[in-house]
């Protein structure tokens, strides 16, 4: 079993930065992926971003390319996500997740979840 535990959400203005967090422990494999999805309320989950653990190769949604930065400290098992020039339609409740197969970004494959971690983007 792997348990994830997000960080960092909160309110901010249009335009503005966010950091989310989100460290893995219990049993995590050696070659895994860890990633971002989200969803709004109404909306399905998407994904925004994953990382590998081996080759560090990222994985983003056209949505959230060149604004999120996903990088990983895999010494410490945490996945974070940078977030600059924020919109209100990223405005969600952002959930952190891990598998040891897939690094897609189809919310379906992945086995482990978080709990979410809500963020709210004003204009």
């Amino acid at each position: 079993q792997v348990q994830l535990v997000e960080s960092g959400g909160g309110s901010v203005q249009a335009g503005g930065s966010l950091r989310l967090a989100c460290a893995a422990s219990g049993y995590t494999h050696s070659q895994n992926c860890m990633g971002w999805f989200r969803q709004a309320p109404g909306k399905e989950r998407e994904g925004v971003a994953s990382i590998e653990s081996d080759s560090g190769a990222t994985h983003y949604a056209n949505s959230v390319k060149g604004r999120f930065t996903i990088s990983r400290d895999n010494a410490k098992n945490t996945v974070y996500l940078q977030m600059y020039s924020l919109k209100p339609e990223d405005t969600a409740m952002y959930y952190c997740a891990y598998d040891h197969r897939v690094c897609l970004l189809d919310h379906s494959l992945w086995d482990y979840w978080g709990q979410g971690t809500q963020v709210t983007v004003s204009s």
